[in-house]
């Protein structure tokens, strides 16, 4: 049994929650998500709760089910408050500007890097940090991974790109004995 499928969702006032034909969509003062859900599992929708359950009791279904009320989870909160990515760039000369609905990433490489920003993710920039926002975590997530990839924070002097509540693991140069 899931421990994670089988816990309610606790749905805010303002957040209303349809779903028809395996497709889920929820409405919340921040904006709108649509999902497709598999035919495997169901959603019971109450006044104030959520609850997934599962139509089948074999593996499959079992690991759908906590991913399912894991993303609805993620669905009812983007919408009602929304998540947030701080990354931080450390490095001499490293610096990232906001041009439009692009960012400017100058990461030590010959040449400026661009960076689109997908839609409903929305960014500020910051001395040394890039603030992401959004309703959508899985977008958010894989933009903020994206950003990172670009100059992952190196061991020895600490420079490049890392989540703020990342810690880099520091090592000692050739001189360290």
């Amino acid at each position: 049994m899931s421990r994670v499928g089988k816990k309610p969702i606790s749905v805010p006032e303002k957040t209303k929650i349809t779903y028809d034909q395996g497709v889920l969509t929820v409405e919340g003062p921040k904006g709108t998500l649509t999902r497709s859900i598999h035919p495997d599992v169901n959603l019971e929708i109450g006044e104030s709760q959520l609850l997934v359950t599962v139509r089948r009791n074999d593996k499959k279904t079992k690991a759908l089910w906590g991913t399912t009320r894991a993303q609805v989870a993620n669905m009812v909160t983007g919408v009602s408050s929304g998540f947030e990515r701080v990354l931080e760039i450390n490095g001499i000369g490293y610096r990232a500007e906001l041009k439009g609905n692009s960012i400017e990433l100058h990461l030590g490489y010959s040449h400026p890097i661009y960076f689109e920003l997908p839609e409903g993710v929305h960014a500020a920039v910051d001395k040394g940090s890039i603030r992401l926002s959004g309703i959508d975590k899985e977008r958010l997530g894989f933009a903020a991974s994206s950003i990172r990839q670009m100059r992952p924070p190196e061991p020895y002097k600490g420079k490049g790109v890392k989540y703020a509540e990342e810690l880099v693991q520091r090592k000692a140069g050739k001189t360290a004995k």
